[in-house]
């Protein structure tokens, strides 16, 4: 049970230490005083602990250092979402130790009330327009990946297909934030935050842009870069919904397959329409 206590206790400076560094760099005065008080209550854990191991630990310096990159890389809910996935088991342990522990009975509580407090006081304005992510996203990964595997088959040039799709898909970037744009005053009347959610979904857009078509400006082989494009199509909707389903308490494995379904369906079937065009026209480029 002390090997159990230790191993807590190390996790408890370490999460005080994470929360307290937070606490100095976020703007937002309620988040501030937020991340402190959850920071104070991770030291009063470790001190209960420390007055029954009777021993100092020190903490993670690497998950300090990780946990507090990645809050300030991919934002503040982001990361302290990720660290209490990874603190899941805490509340079990405890459980289990309360009996033997009287004093560790409190934290299952304190534990259960983290999330609760950081779901009700984070306010970060990427969240409030991942919406618009996502639909830059899906409509550039259905769109150009489509378009791609069609242009690949009817031209099978890399650099007539690279500017082709650019082409395309920086137009079709324009197109798709002027109508979210028009769809956000529409709905909301508000011009700030529609112009908000057209760039949101225009940078969206444009990023996914690059990352497909960069493999034709990379490689030679026509049906390499495809392949690699789609490798790439696959790992940004991974990626991206991995952070959802962490920021947003999105299910992942549903959503996740059903963008890759959607996205490479669309695929294969314009490879196979740039086909019939190539053969049926009889096109060489």
């Amino acid at each position: 049970m002390i090997s159990e206590l230790l191993a807590e206790q190390r996790k408890e400076i370490t999460s005080y230490i994470i929360y307290k560094k937070l606490s100095e760099t976020v703007r937002n005065t309620d988040n501030c005083k937020t991340l402190k008080a959850i920071s104070n209550n991770e030291l009063e854990h470790y001190n209960t602990l420390k007055s029954i191991t009777k021993t100092d630990v020190a903490p993670r310096r690497f998950f300090v250092l990780f946990f507090y990159l990645v809050s300030k890389l991919f934002g503040l809910t982001f990361g302290i979402k990720l660290l209490e996935n990874s603190e899941t088991d805490a509340s079990q342990k405890y459980n289990l130790l309360k009996d033997g522990y009287p004093q560790v009975a409190a934290f299952v509580q304190d534990e259960e009330l983290h999330e609760q407090k950081l779901i009700a006081m984070i306010n970060e304005e990427k969240l409030n327009y991942v919406g618009s992510i996502v639909l830059g996203l899906n409509d550039a990964l259905v769109e150009l990946t489509g378009a791609l595997a069609g242009f690949t088959f009817a031209f099978q040039n890399t650099q007539l297909i690279a500017v082709t799709g650019l082409i395309t898909g920086i137009s079709a970037s324009f197109s798709m934030a002027a109508s979210e744009y028009l769809s956000t005053v529409h709905d909301s009347g508000q011009r700030q935050n529609a112009i908000k959610s057209a760039t949101y979904t225009g940078l969206a857009y444009v990023f996914t842009v690059v990352a497909l078509i960069l493999p034709y400006l990379l490689l030679h082989n026509p049906f390499v870069s495809l392949g690699v494009c789609l490798g790439a199509a696959i790992l940004i909707i991974l990626i991206f919904n991995f952070y959802t389903s962490v920021a947003k308490g999105t299910r992942f494995k549903r959503r996740f397959w059903e963008m890759v379904t959607i996205s490479m369906g669309v695929s294969a079937i314009s490879f196979l329409i740039g086909l019939l065009v190539k053969n049926v026209f009889g096109i060489e480029i």
